[in-house]
């Protein structure tokens, strides 16, 4: 099984105020490109099941997890019921940092594919990495910034400049992609 981590600081931003956001799960599709949809129903106050399709190589992966909302310990733990992977689980956690918070993303998965496991996996992780970067980023409009993974914050710059030329572009500016 591959295990995948990212941490992000978000400026001057209460913990439980993140929590809130970081939960919102139906609203990652408006931030990348490379989630197709997220749907979610609530189970009880604390549970919900949340259905994802995410680009993935050349295809769509698709789950649905069940999740876990703890309040008091600002953490969100999640597990796959059915989907794609053999195995998918990991949390979210939520931290103060002096003025600013930090939100950790960390999960282990498994494809169940052993013959394709050291082409699979090193690529989901990157995968795995960037788009919660970039999704956290989107929550927080910009003023969280990735932390202790130097190539996950060059991808994520990356992304968001090419990004931003094709909106001048689209929108006529000169000197735009």
């Amino acid at each position: 099984m591959r295990s995948v981590s990212v941490t992000l600081r978000i400026a001057e931003q209460d913990a439980e105020q993140a929590f809130d956001r970081v939960s919102a799960f139906s609203r990652y599709p408006e931030l990348t490109d490379v989630i197709r949809s997220v749907e979610t129903r609530q189970v009880s106050p604390s549970e919900e099941i949340s259905d994802w399709e995410v680009y993935f190589r050349n295809g769509v992966l698709c789950w649905s997890e069940s999740d876990l909302f703890d309040r008091d310990t600002l953490t969100i733990t999640f597990e796959q019921v059915d989907g794609d992977f053999a195995e998918f689980r990991g949390t979210w956690r939520m931290a103060a940092d002096g003025p600013h918070c930090l939100v950790v993303f960390a999960a282990e998965f498994d494809f169940g594919i052993p013959s394709l496991a050291g082409i699979l996996d090193p690529v989901a992780q990157r995968v795995f990495k960037e788009t919660i970067a970039r999704v956290v980023i989107g929550l927080f409009a910009g003023g969280a910034e990735v932390v202790g993974d130097e190539a996950v914050a060059r991808a994520v710059a990356d992304a968001r400049a090419v990004a931003e030329a094709r909106a001048a572009a689209a929108a006529g500016a000169p000197g735009a992609l």
